[in-house]
């Protein structure tokens, strides 16, 4: 019996931009599935690089979440911007992670609706205070 593979990490990764863009828009695996003709269970699948998405199905996801092909490839493993110049690559991958994340996009969506910038200022030094960080 053939040992089980690990995902590719390209897979992953692509996976996972593919959820975060699809909680952007406020979008389930359902509704996702439905437009292109699949279960959500492959959508699961995608997102989390078990299955490999091809060519051309990668091309109607980016349709459907309006965004080019290579939204999917930004920050990925071994390309040439991942090289660690300053170290970037980490906050970016930092960032997706947290927007990533349901409570991430939920206070990022809230957040940039607050019109008031020093009342932003200010949840950020309170959240940075409660994390224990010096602001």
């Amino acid at each position: 019996m053939p040992s089980k593979k690990a995902p590719n990490p390209i897979d992953v990764h692509v996976g996972s931009r593919v959820r975060l863009r699809r909680m952007m828009l406020g979008m389930s695996q359902e509704k996702l599935g439905e437009s292109l003709g699949i279960t959500f269970q492959q959508i699961q699948k995608y997102e989390k690089g078990t299955n490999r998405i091809g060519a051309s199905r990668l091309q109607h996801i980016a349709t459907v979440l309006k965004v080019p092909v290579s939204f999917f490839f930004e920050d990925a493993p071994g390309s040439p911007e991942d090289v660690p110049a300053s170290g970037d690559s980490q906050q970016t991958s930092y960032v997706v992670d947290f927007l990533s994340s349901s409570e991430g996009l939920s206070l990022n969506k809230a957040f940039v609706r607050i019109e008031d910038a020093k009342v932003r200022r200010r949840i950020v030094d309170l959240v940075r205070s409660i994390a224990g960080e010096d602001a």
